[in-house]
């Protein structure tokens, strides 16, 4: 089978060479298959796309083990599978942990949705208007684009900071900058 000219196939050699762009090609035609077949699975959006972002980070850290005989969607499949099924696993121990323990520390940790300082003192007009866009995102692409671009946070601190790999910090940044230029695009 000819395969030099398959667009897939050339930004994968280009991915294992680690170019960005390939990259981003990969994650755009294979976004909505991975994330579909997790939402069929999970029934939660937070959790497919929880699960559809550590697919990709964790593909694209292992993509040197990819084998061309193999379609590179079902290689994707594959994995986002492997990592629902450890979540859940995950899940079953810590609520077991959690119901023998339940009494013993009820802390909640809730998240604070007013305004930091930063976003009061920005008055500029275009900064506010991409502020808005911003928030119109969920709130785990908020957080990460704000410690990458107006905190100006390495991707190795915004790691650390999230207790993330920096895969997937990359793959969460990637996706957030697609669906705010998606918004803004739709707003213009």
């Amino acid at each position: 089978m000819e395969q030099s000219h398959n667009p897939v196939h050339e930004n994968i050699k280009k991915a294992k060479k680690g170019d960005q762009k390939a990259f981003s090609f990969l994650l755009d035609n294979f976004w909505n298959d991975v994330y579909s077949f997790q939402l069929l699975r999970t029934r939660n959006e937070n959790d497919a796309e929880d699960i559809t972002v550590r697919t990709f980070s964790k593909a694209f850290d292992r993509i040197d083990t990819y084998k061309e005989e193999y379609e590179f969607k079902t290689w994707l499949i594959t994995i986002s599978k492997n990592i629902h099924i450890d979540l859940l696993r995950k899940q079953r121990t810590r609520a077991l942990h959690q119901a023998s323990t339940e009494e013993a520390d009820n802390v909640y940790d809730l998240p604070d949705d007013t305004p930091t300082a930063e976003d009061k003192l920005i008055t500029e007009q275009n900064l506010a208007k991409l502020l808005q866009y911003i928030k119109k995102l969920k709130p785990h692409y908020q957080e990460v684009i704000n410690l990458r671009y107006f905190q100006e946070l390495s991707y190795e601190e915004i790691a650390k900071h999230l207790d993330e790999s920096l895969t997937n910090v990359k793959v969460k940044l990637l996706r957030a900058r697609k669906l705010l230029a998606t918004i803004i695009e739709e707003k213009d």
